[in-house]
């Protein structure tokens, strides 16, 4: 069995050094002035192949490893109805790029992106890319963000942002904190965080059964207080929190006389 023959039934099963052999083959092969020329180009292929197939394992190990480590990203950014209410919230790009850049560049990935031309409206391309070789991409096309008082300049960059923090998230895969729809279906009303829904809890535990009926009539749970209102819920909690220990100690202090 010759060379090429032994390499050909042997990249059917790749083995990771395979490379490496197939091309000290191809190198051989190469030296010998009756080389079949269409041999040579099989081998050449198959090479290809192999280093293709290795470089996607390891770009999917590393994604997988990587996972492990992505950040949960807070929401920053707010759209509001005419009144002034917020009627969604988002994670900001650059808040995103910043917490996930250091994660990025320790598995050995990078992130870029594209605009290419498109009559349909603003296109936006993700690209990650591995440093084995390998990479993904993923694009979304949208229009025009000319919400609000932007200008044409503006209202592109707004819409690139966006395709930004979309085409990342479909490439990474990574948690924000909520989800919003930006503005499309049912109104999202911003929540107090789950630290700050077990601080209230706690102090909720400590008032007078007259004010937890209260406060289960007008909010439900400590988790469903709305984000704006915390400071106030807070504040009136801790309130009623000190007056009922103070109720408490007078039938002491009476005794005490």
């Amino acid at each position: 069995m010759n060379n090429v023959s032994r390499v050909e039934q042997a990249a059917q099963h790749p083995i990771p050094s395979e490379s490496t052999t197939v091309l000290q083959i191809i190198q051989q092969v190469a030296l010998n002035p009756n080389a079949d020329i269409d041999k040579m180009e099989r081998l050449m292929v198959m090479h290809q192949n192999i280093q293709a197939l290795q470089a996607k394992q390891q770009y999917d190990e590393a994604l997988a490893a990587m996972q492990e480590e992505l950040p949960v990203i807070g929401e920053r950014g707010g759209i509001k109805d005419r009144n002034g209410r917020v009627q969604s919230t988002y994670a900001l790009w650059e808040d995103i790029n910043e917490m996930i850049k250091p994660v990025l560049a320790r598995h050995g990935f990078a992130l870029s992106f594209r605009t290419p031309r498109n009559e349909r409206g603003i296109e936006v391309e993700g690209v990650l890319s591995h440093r084995a070789g390998h990479r993904e991409t993923t694009s979304l096309v949208l229009p025009a963000d000319t919400s609000g008082s932007k200008n044409g300049v503006q209202a592109v960059a707004s819409s690139v942002s966006y395709g930004k923090r979309y085409t990342a998230g479909a490439l990474l895969n990574f948690t924000t904190t909520g989800e919003d729809d930006d503005g499309n279906g049912a109104v999202v009303t911003p929540r107090v965080t789950s630290v700050q829904a077990t601080q209230l809890a706690m102090l909720l535990e400590r008032c007078s059964d007259k004010a937890k009926t209260a406060f289960a009539n007008i909010h439900g749970s400590p988790s469903a207080v709305e984000k704006v209102a915390f400071d106030q819920v807070l504040g009136m909690l801790s309130k009623s929190v000190k007056q009922h220990e103070a109720a408490a100690q007078e039938p002491q202090n009476a005794d005490h006389h």
